[in-house]
């Protein structure tokens, strides 16, 4: 008897809400089909911030709809700032922008919003930024956004878990980042704005999201050059040249990056639309070398066919353009029913594996020392009731369970709405059998 359409309702297990959401996946069917991708979220966020430079309306496009974006939105209209989201659009009017304070109660809960530091320092010459606080993947060190700012001119001091920086003038300076922190670098980019002369950052973040951030300042009357290189050079302009600006958001490689390994999990046939094939070329030729046929048809489309089960690899996470951390957790989906071992090593995060045991409770050989994984492939991953712990690993489990034979259950779906918009409706599309309860 065929229970492929049947939703279950398993009991409610302790702990958990039986208001809870879950996704539910009844897996081992091959994606078919076409699938269009939607902005950043991690572009959009800092744009979001650097719209308080100008005291104008400025205006985003191409915005997802997400929990992420939607708390940027409050912290921005906390300070001040008139904020409208929907349509795949963000309208921001901060000409009314007053206060220089983003609260614990609010940053907490985002910690890309540290972010807002710099802006705020640079329109107002003084911020007050609640520190973000933990994280479950790991430590995000703040020790360059705060040297990079003493060295243009800022007093910066933390006391009361809030850091406070302030200046009556910033001035341009070389300042070299001894590793290449994105929060750093937008922070430091966007403080140096409105700086005396001329600021240059070495070792810069030379992620796509920072190339876009910079093209809005641009937009909006800024002199940033360089973005996407080691070395990003800002010229100070006067702040009654800055307007606002309308604004279009690159694609989401991280969503894009999700749908391709997921063709891989399931043995399928996906094309990727709206995605910028410069952005995941170490995505790409890792899932070449494990067995993918990935054809690219310029300017922004993907087609993955995976004919037979995926070869195992060896993947090493480093800053842009090197493999990204963010897609670590779902290729660990994809070589848990590999064929053969494969082997991952985490640079960015100390605590980035987090989705091994939940890969394991469905039946994967994954073991752990140090930043190491070693991944031994089995046949065939089994459904089992699962958790997110965080939003990439909840990814992954999703992609495990559409490979897996039975029924998978992801529960704690906070996580994932951060950075998915309508994940299961684009996995339907693609023929998956899927659905939210």
């Amino acid at each position: 008897m065929k229970t492929e359409a049947t939703r279950l309702d398993p009991p409610a297990r302790p702990g958990d809400s039986e208001s809870e959401e879950r996704i539910i996946i009844h897996g081992g069917k091959p994606l078919h089909g076409s699938v269009r991708i939607g902005g950043a979220k991690n572009a959009v966020l800092k744009m979001m911030a650097a719209a308080l430079l100008s005291r104008d309306v400025s205006v985003l496009s191409n915005v997802p709809n997400l929990t992420d974006v939607n708390m940027m939105a409050e912290i921005i209209r906390h300070l001040g700032a008139k904020v409208t989201v929907g349509n795949g659009e963000v309208i921001i009017d901060a000409r009314d922008v007053q206060d220089v304070e983003a609260p614990y109660e609010l940053v907490s809960q985002l910690r890309a919003s540290f972010v807002v530091l710099g802006p705020l320092l640079a329109r107002f010459g003084q911020a007050k930024v609640s520190l973000p606080g933990g994280c479950a993947i790991g430590e995000r060190r703040l020790d360059l956004h705060e040297r990079g700012l003493k060295l243009m001119g800022a007093e910066v001091k933390t006391e009361h878990g809030y850091c406070f920086a302030s200046a009556s003038q910033l001035t341009g300076t070389r300042i070299y980042l001894d590793r290449p922190s994105n929060g750093a670098t937008e922070n430091i980019m966007m403080a140096a704005v409105f700086a005396s002369g001329q600021t240059i950052i070495e070792n810069a973040a030379q992620d796509p999201e920072i190339v876009n951030l910079a093209d809005f300042i641009n937009a909006m009357g800024g002199k940033i050059h360089g973005a996407g290189t080691y070395q990003i050079t800002i010229d100070g302009v006067k702040q009654a040249d800055m307007h606002g600006a309308v604004f279009d958001t690159i694609p989401d490689r991280l969503e894009a990056g999700t749908f391709m390994l997921s063709c891989l999990a399931t043995t399928g046939e996906v094309t990727v639309e709206g995605a910028n094939p410069h952005h995941l070329y170490s995505l790409i030729s890792k899932m070449t070398e494990m067995g993918a046929e990935v054809s690219i048809y310029a300017p922004d489309t993907i087609k993955v066919a995976m004919r037979d089960r995926p070869r195992g690899a060896e993947v090493t996470t480093l800053p842009y353009p090197a493999f990204p951390t963010d897609l670590q957790s779902p290729i660990m989906a994809v070589m848990a029913a590999a064929d053969g071992t494969s082997i991952i090593t985490e640079t960015i995060y100390e605590n980035r594996f987090m989705q091994a045991g939940e890969l394991r409770r469905m039946g994967a050989d994954v073991s752990l020392k140090g930043n190491v994984a070693v991944v031994k492939g089995v046949p065939r991953l089994m459904g089992a009731e699962v958790k997110s712990s965080d939003l990439r690993a909840s990814a992954a489990l999703v992609i495990a369970g559409l490979g897996a034979e039975g029924i998978t259950e992801v529960s704690k779906l906070q996580h994932l709405d951060r950075g998915y918009e309508h994940l299961e409706e684009k996995f339907r599309s693609l023929g998956a059998n899927i659905w939210r309860r």
